[in-house]
């Protein structure tokens, strides 16, 4: 490792690759890269699975040269990669300023593994994990079998989860990936599942709507049980269940048992849960050693996910990452490593060529909810500009990209034209050989796939190649529409094809390579990937408004002027008016 270098932008390698880029590749357009074959050749990896699929990554639209690829490897080996993939797979401290593992690798081991946590006195961590699993798939069946009823005696069919951030994105993005996969729909039919994560009462009325509150089996998930948002939501839910029963049985006294009927809670803060009302042996735990963006493979997501398809379905989603996971720690030839790769060229896009934003487009509308989960993954991750060891960046070095994104082919009638005639967006496609739901239509030259397909491989080369001045000619266009229609080109993308169609295990392999990748940034660029000061703040400034509003509604005189600044007094008055 360069010990001399406090911050990744003074690395000698990353430096030189700065340099090559600007004064070589920043002048190579795509078009000459593309055409060497010899160069694309070493710039597709891919994983082989046991079915015989395959996960391949294409970087070859990348604007990389032989050059650029040597320095990338020299960053992984002046940053100590290996080192630290290999740290926070056996328990290191990686999150420094919380003193915690990160361990969520531990919530896909095999039941034969063993992971010791460091200065701990929990034990084994697989050992544990895959206690509260067993847990979960017990509880699941009892309730999916009908042995577990609401209190009025109905099957609970419905599932409701209260959660946000990790623990509601995670899990919606599985949930709806899932939902057309042939074994997923078949074991989840005549069930329903909901989330609730916003504390605005609007939310919580498109939640209930549809539910026959009886037949509903509520999931808290929090981690502390005092996230300010779930246990506000936990709460109108509980009224809401304890007035409906209180309707139906006026002479019944004791609302506990509506509550205990009908709650269960991920969480770690047994004694809040008892007093909410939830009882003991229907809660779930988990660990401080996983994040809430990398829980969807604790009971956050495990419990409710079983609940709604089956704990089958969600094993072979663990399954997936699992695959991911092994395969990110062993192969060490870089070249060939899917996360390692990923996450050097993200870098490279961002911080080398100076492309501040990442679109990902899975052209799969299953994952119409992959892109809100990966963009909390990354930039709640890598949102930072310290250092693990609390030195700030130098001006002009940023970590983490902005994320955003959209299923194809919906994205490219919606903000397509600004990446491709406006700003350069380096774009991320994810397709699929074969549809969830495949359908042919007679007299049609392809498929309903096939069509949605040939965008996907289209897209990047229009991105790459553009239009130039002389095809515009060549096509009669009008010369008043020739820088209308001229399209630069030379915008990067890069893509990933799974050569089978996305179930449990594909959508495993897939959250896998993105945590995965988020982690490497992070340790490229130096920071902690696994804390979140930045949530902070606004959370304490909340509590001064929430206190002027608490003393508005009890009918009290508040004075705002002298509590915040005159232009956030302005505006609050005027709320304060009409509330």
């Amino acid at each position: 490792m360069v010990e001399s270098a406090q911050t990744f932008d003074k690395l000698p390698s990353v430096q030189q690759l700065v340099n090559h880029y600007n004064t070589t590749l920043s002048q190579t357009h795509l078009r000459e890269l593309l055409n060497d074959e010899n160069r694309n050749q070493h710039l597709r990896a891919s994983l082989q699975n046991q079915d015989g699929s395959e996960v391949i990554l294409d970087l070859t639209h990348v604007k990389v040269d032989e050059a650029a690829v040597k320095l990338l490897h020299q960053v992984t080996s002046d940053v100590q990669l290996h080192e630290k993939i290999e740290g926070m797979f056996t328990g290191q401290k990686l999150n420094n300023t919380e003193k915690r593992s990160v361990l969520h690798v531990a919530l896909r081991m095999r039941e034969d593994e063993t992971l010791i946590v460091p200065d701990s006195t929990e034990g084994d961590a697989v050992k544990n994990v895959h206690e509260v699993l067993k847990r979960i798939h017990a509880f699941s069946e009892l309730v999916r079998s009908g042995q577990v009823k609401g209190y009025s005696g109905k099957t609970l069919k419905n599932t409701l989860i209260l959660g946000i951030g990790g623990s509601y994105l995670g899990p919606e993005f599985v949930f709806e990936a899932l939902r057309q996969d042939a074994s997923s729909k078949q074991a989840a039919d005549g069930r329903q599942l909901k989330f609730l994560a916003n504390v605005d009462p609007i939310d919580f009325n498109r939640a209930i709507q549809g539910l026959d509150i009886e037949e509903t089996l509520v999931v808290i998930n929090s981690k502390t049980f005092t996230t300010a948002e779930t246990i506000l939501n936990a709460v109108t839910v509980k009224n809401y269940i304890i007035n409906h029963y209180k309707n139906l049985h006026p002479d019944v006294e004791d609302t506990q048992s509506f509550v205990q009927a009908h709650f269960c809670a991920v969480s770690t803060n047994l004694p809040l849960t008892s007093q909410f009302g939830v009882a003991d042996d229907r809660v779930f735990g988990f660990w401080d050693w996983v994040g809430g963006r990398f829980s969807v493979c604790s009971a956050v997501g495990v419990l409710p996910l079983s609940l709604h398809y089956g704990y089958e379905n969600v094993r072979d989603f663990l399954s997936g990452v699992k695959s991911i996971d092994d395969h990110f720690r062993n192969t060490h030839d870089l070249s060939q490593n899917l996360p390692v790769l990923l996450g050097l060229y993200g870098f490279y896009n961002t911080h080398v060529a100076g492309h501040n934003t990442r679109s990902i487009l899975p052209y799969c509308q299953s994952l119409l909810k992959f892109p809100a989960h990966i963009q909390q993954l990354d930039m709640e991750s890598n949102g930072k500009s310290v250092t693990k060891e609390g030195v700030r960046f130098t001006d002009g070095a940023q970590a983490g990209p902005i994320i955003f994104g959209e299923p194809g082919t919906n994205g490219q009638h919606s903000f397509y034209q600004l990446m491709h005639q406006g700003r350069v967006i380096p774009a991320e496609f994810i397709g699929f050989s074969q549809s969830q739901t495949p359908i042919h239509i007679d007299g049609y030259p392809v498929s309903n796939h096939n069509e949605l397909m040939s965008n996907f491989f289209a897209q990047p080369d229009a991105l790459a190649l553009g239009k130039t001045l002389e095809q515009l000619k060549a096509e009669g266009v009008p010369e008043f529409l020739y820088q209308h229609k001229l399209f630069t080109g030379d915008r990067p993308s890069l893509s990933i094809l799974f050569t089978g169609k996305l179930t449990a295990f594909a959508c495993g392999q897939l959250l896998g390579l993105y945590e995965h990748r988020v982690a490497v940034e992070g340790f490229i660029y130096g920071i902690n990937s696994f804390d979140q000061w930045g949530v902070e703040l606004g959370k304490v400034l909340a509590k001064d408004v929430r206190n002027v509003f608490a003393d508005k509604e009890k009918g009290q005189d508040v004075d705002v002027k002298s509590k915040f600044n005159p232009a956030t007094a302005y505006l609050l008055e005027k709320y304060l008016e009409k509330m």
